[in-house]
């Protein structure tokens, strides 16, 4: 068995589900310390939902970047237990395939990291620049004390960041075959529109909030919010939920409440489209309440030195042209944006995340470690 495998092993093992990290953070930590890292275990949150989270750096021989590995430690409950054909906090192998909670989302990366990372130091104790790891045990939560909370402590003390590889499993068919080099936003509202219940044969004695809504909500659907770019599709408006009426069918509901989400690449702000949406509703005569919640804001990274740097590391290792997309949900890759110029995910294939027999092929293990060596070797070997 390898390095990696055994210590992703260890880490599937641990039951870290959302906020918990279960030790995983403190073995990393145990792994990089004899590297020369000056780690900080840190906890933020209320009492009940205690998030661990991890700042590691090794500052190297001479100048450079600082690049970091990012990602989490917790994972998704596993489910019905009796679907899983084996425990899913007990790796098992079958058929070429490494299975456990948090096989592919993200352990599995994280053990690759490390042991990339304890290959590169034993060839270049003296390298460029500075290795950092940013781990948190709430990406899988609500996100409100995770990376976000290790952002801020950073920009606090005016440290950046040059490059960062958060390791989200990215790739869909085979190990390297796409890598995330930017997210769309994600802003989300909860409309309540207010009407006056009534009974439903004196119409005229009410006022139906649905009737009122309705041509707004039509307008709102048929909107073309933005054209996109060559990075990112045009702006997505999409109703999630619904809700009216008092279970009665002879009662005009007093209220309609909508939950709707925009997902939005760089054409357009969450400013924007928030003052887009109250001009319509306004200009409907409609009487409404609208909250916001915006889960993060989209970055890109262009073609610059860490995709180069990552896009090279894949091929040596797999023969494959990566490509580049902004496709999929939101990442924590939209906190470490704020602090770093060049953001990218990449990890191994993300078939069966969050699923029951979540698994990796064996084999992806080590050539996963491969490349994030690889990526280190040409962003901060000295000759």
């Amino acid at each position: 068995m390898t390095t990696t495998l055994e210590l992703a092993e260890a880490l599937i093992a641990r039951r870290s589900v959302t906020p918990e990290d279960a030790g995983c953070q403190d073995l990393i930590a145990q792994r990089l310390r004899p590297l020369g890292f000056e780690c900080e275990l840190l906890q933020h949150g209320p009492e009940d939902f205690r998030v661990a989270n991890l700042w590691a750096i090794r500052r190297g021989g001479k100048p450079g970047p600082t690049f970091a590995f990012a990602g989490h430690t917790d994972v998704v409950p596993p489910g019905p237990l009796g679907q899983w054909n084996s425990d899913p906090f007990v790796p098992s192998h079958r058929q070429g395939k490494l299975y456990g909670r948090g096989a592919a989302d993200m352990k599995t990366s994280l053990a690759a990291m490390v042991v990339a990372v304890e290959e590169f130091v034993a060839a270049q104790p003296d390298h460029a620049g500075a290795i950092a790891f940013m781990l948190t045990s709430d990406e899988e939560g609500p996100g409100h004390d995770g990376t976000v909370r290790l952002v801020e402590l950073l920009q606090q003390r005016g440290e950046r960041l040059d490059a960062c590889i958060v390791g989200e499993p990215t790739s869909v068919s085979r190990l390297g075959d796409m890598i995330k080099n930017g997210r769309r936003g994600s802003l989300s509202g909860r409309l309540r529109v207010i009407g006056v219940q009534g009974h439903i044969a004196y119409p005229q004695l009410a006022r139906n909030p649905l009737h009122e809504l309705a041509p707004a909500l039509a307008e709102l659907i048929a909107i073309e919010w933005d054209r996109g770019n060559e990075h990112f599709p045009p702006t997505s408006f999409q109703i999630s939920n619904l809700h009216a009426g008092t279970g009665a069918g002879n009662v005009i509901p007093g209220e309609a409440v909508v939950d709707f989400n925009f997902r939005f690449g760089t054409e357009s702000t969450a400013e924007g489209l928030k003052q887009r949406v109250i001009s319509l509703l306004e200009r409907h005569g409609l009487q409404y309440e609208i909250t916001w919640t915006l889960s993060g804001n989209p970055f890109l990274t262009r073609e610059g030195s860490l995709c180069t740097a990552l896009a090279g590391a894949i091929q040596d290792e797999t023969g494959i042209a990566t490509e580049l997309s902004t496709s999929g949900g939101t990442s924590d890759g939209r906190f470490i944006a704020r602090i770093c110029p060049q953001v990218v995910e990449f990890g191994p294939v993300n078939a069966t995340i969050h699923k029951i027999d979540e698994h990796v092929e064996t084999a992806s293990v080590e050539g996963l470690k491969n490349i994030y060596r690889r990526t280190l070797e040409r962003l901060l070997a000295t000759p």
